[in-house]
């Protein structure tokens, strides 16, 4: 997993993105992203043309930039790539994971379940920022991830506006099944389990 300035630089965006702190629709200019990110210019800008990728930033010659707006089928759009997809990457990485990815990964379950119990929603969703980042690691096809990466980060914004105490338990709960799924290396187990939490989330 990455741990470059650069890529600090983006969880720290990613997560006030995701949480709303940076508002859709919002314009910001680079010096207050490097201010809120705590990071210098440079891993700051590339953090940006990441995010700029995964369209949650616009970059507007002669405007700055703008946190992307969140559109009525959004939603629906996300969910659709990753009910066909996250399935098949949850096996992948059940039958490829290495020993030190199943152990972050229990590391993982274990801090969405310390999340359910102080109702930490803000934690959940960095725990589960984790969690989609120790399942790119550990799925050997790059070309599925490539494509879920920036459904995963829209998806977790998009549940983050109408999340609630209730179904932020149950969301924990389940992925915690596909976590251990992993762990244990049971590949049918983990699309399974996958498949019925992406069901459970593409519910509003």
């Amino acid at each position: 997993m990455q741990t470059s300035q650069s890529h600090l630089a983006y969880l720290a965006l990613e997560h006030l993105i995701v949480t709303l702190a940076l508002k859709p629709g919002a314009l910001v200019t680079e010096k207050q992203l490097i201010d809120m990110a705590g990071h210098g210019r440079t891993p700051v800008r590339e953090a940006i043309q990441k995010l700029a990728w995964q369209e949650l930033i616009l970059v507007k010659p002669r405007v700055g930039l703008q946190i992307a707006e969140i559109a009525p089928e959004d939603h629906a759009n996300v969910m659709q790539v990753r009910r066909e997809l996250e399935p098949i990457a949850a096996s992948l990485a059940a039958e490829h994971a290495t020993d030190e990815q199943r152990a972050r990964l229990i590391d993982c379950a274990r801090a969405m379940d310390d999340c359910a119990l102080t109702g930490d929603l803000a934690g959940f969703f960095a725990a589960d920022k984790a969690f989609d980042e120790l399942l790119e690691d550990a799925c050997p096809n790059g070309f599925i991830m490539a494509a879920l990466g920036p459904v995963q980060t829209h998806s977790r914004r998009l549940w983050y506006s109408t999340a609630s105490p209730e179904r932020m338990d149950r969301a924990i709960a389940l992925h915690v099944t596909v976590i251990r799924a992993i762990h244990q290396g049971r590949a049918d187990e983990a699309r399974a389990a996958m498949a019925v939490l992406i069901d459970y989330l593409a519910h509003k």
